[in-house]
């Protein structure tokens, strides 16, 4: 366990893990993006097997657990297209409402008490109840997991520690390309927004 892992303390009640685009098309095999790598990336990391843990451990020391997902109309009506990332989603006919690829991969489905949170950016704080429901709760801490780490997930602690929240990335919580990827978005750019730790560190650190 890392020094900064042992010193994290966390008050649950005023915690929140946003587990973010953790649906088939992104993370399960078959999904529209899983032959560039996402998924298999997932099942060597156990993603989703750490995020269940993750958030059962929060709901039950009284955290708040919400799910983030990318959600766009059919044919992809109202999706900006300005950038190459937005374009292939139209591209791929993927998250589609409705569809399998827009649902939540199996494991992660959300609970009785969680919160679900649309969104149709990267950031999830943009255009979506987010923020809101944040305030609504008075968290001041924020988990950030889920998929892509250098995308989404990194745009959302990027954001949150702006927003004055303190933020905690769960190493083996988050999925991205590959290895490579994932290394470039922990060791050059998320160690200095956030503190960085396992998901049974963060599990320790709500039970302390």
């Amino acid at each position: 366990m890392s020094d900064t892992a042992t010193r994290l303390r966390l008050d649950p009640g005023r915690t929140a893990l946003i587990i973010q685009d953790m649906q088939n098309d992104v993370v399960t095999e078959g999904g529209a993006f899983a032959d560039a790598g996402p998924a298999a990336h997932a099942k060597s990391q156990n993603t989703v097997e750490n995020l269940v843990r993750l958030a059962d451990a929060l709901r039950a020391s009284g955290g708040a657990v919400i799910h983030v997902w990318y959600m766009v109309e059919k044919g992809c009506r109202g999706q900006a297209t300005n950038a190459p990332l937005f374009q292939g989603l139209k591209d791929s006919g993927a998250m589609e409402r409705g569809s399998w690829g827009a649902a939540p991969c199996a494991g992660l489905e959300p609970q009785e008490g969680d919160f679900v949170v649309e969104k149709m950016r990267m950031n999830p704080f943009y255009g979506s109840t987010l923020q809101t429901i944040l305030q609504g709760l008075g968290i001041t801490a924020v988990i950030s997991g889920g998929a892509l780490t250098n995308m989404a997930v990194e745009h959302t602690a990027r954001h949150a520690a702006d927003a004055g929240y303190e933020v905690v990335m769960p190493l083996d919580g988050t999925a991205t390309f590959n290895d490579d990827w994932q290394r470039a978005a922990f060791e050059y750019a998320l160690a200095n927004v956030s503190t960085i730790a396992t998901c049974d560190e963060i599990i320790a650190a709500l039970q302390r």
